[in-house]
């Protein structure tokens, strides 16, 4: 059924763009707006996933968490509105809507929305891997509002020029689609915000892993995914490295 996890991970993600993108153009205070694009995506989100795939669990950001998902098989793993703040900044476009799908230890579907972009990746037709760049020309997406201390020295180190983005969404997809080549987080982060960014990366052909190279691991007891390296395969190596000198 991996496929079809696919298909409606990707059907579900932009039916959720679809609706928060009519939230917003209604306008109004930004707070309440944020507000209601999390309690209103989640709500559908869930009340699908409840409907179309009624024996899994569900992992949600805006929800309590149930500790039987520890003992699914499937648990779906979501972010009803990844990039709250940039939902209520008019004109952002780096907002997204995340729906994955876990399964005995791996993530098997994934899709990840960019509403105010027009686009949706997913697992169920990955964009092919981007070549590589030429030397000295990298680019590597950060936090906005949380990059990690060391980033400046990893950018000086690699050569790489620094571009601040706001969901972890919009930046996977940056590397996803080539408008970058590298993202890298560290400072925390939960399995919602990088659970479908990781599920596509990894089924368009590039890396992802913790910034020591290990595993990223999900559906754990605290959904707690520190950091995060997301970038061309061929360049995976280097930047382990390349972070492991600088931290």
């Amino acid at each position: 059924m991996t496929s079809q996890d696919g298909h409606l991970a990707a059907d579900l993600a932009d039916e959720a763009g679809r609706r928060l993108l009519a939230l917003r153009a209604r306008g109004g205070d930004p707070t309440a707006l944020r507000q209601a694009g999390d309690r209103s995506s989640h709500e559908f989100l869930t009340a699908e996933l409840a409907r179309r795939r009624p024996g899994d669990a569900v992992l949600s950001e805006e929800g309590a968490d149930d500790p039987a998902r520890l003992a699914a098989r499937r648990v779906w793993i979501v972010d009803p509105l990844d990039g709250t703040r940039e939902f209520g900044e008019p004109g952002r476009t780096d907002w997204a809507v995340h729906v994955a799908l876990w399964e005995s230890g791996e993530l098997t579907a994934g899709a990840v929305a960019l509403p105010a972009q027009g686009q949706v990746l997913s697992t169920a037709g990955p964009p092919a891997a981007p070549p590589a760049p030429p030397p000295g020309t990298l680019r590597l997406v950060v936090s906005r509002t949380r990059p990690a201390p060391f980033i400046p020295r990893l950018a000086d180190k690699i050569g790489a020029e620094v571009v601040p983005l706001g969901s972890a969404g919009a930046k996977a997809a940056a590397v996803i689609c080539g408008s970058a080549e590298v993202y890298v987080h560290d400072g925390g982060q939960y399995e919602w915000d990088s659970a479908a960014p990781v599920a596509v990366a990894l089924a368009a052909g590039l890396h992802a892993s913790r910034i020591d190279g290990s595993k990223l691991v999900y559906n754990q007891a605290v959904p707690s995914v520190p950091d995060i390296l997301i970038c061309q395969a061929a360049l995976a190596d280097m930047l382990l490295g390349a972070i492991s000198s600088v931290r």
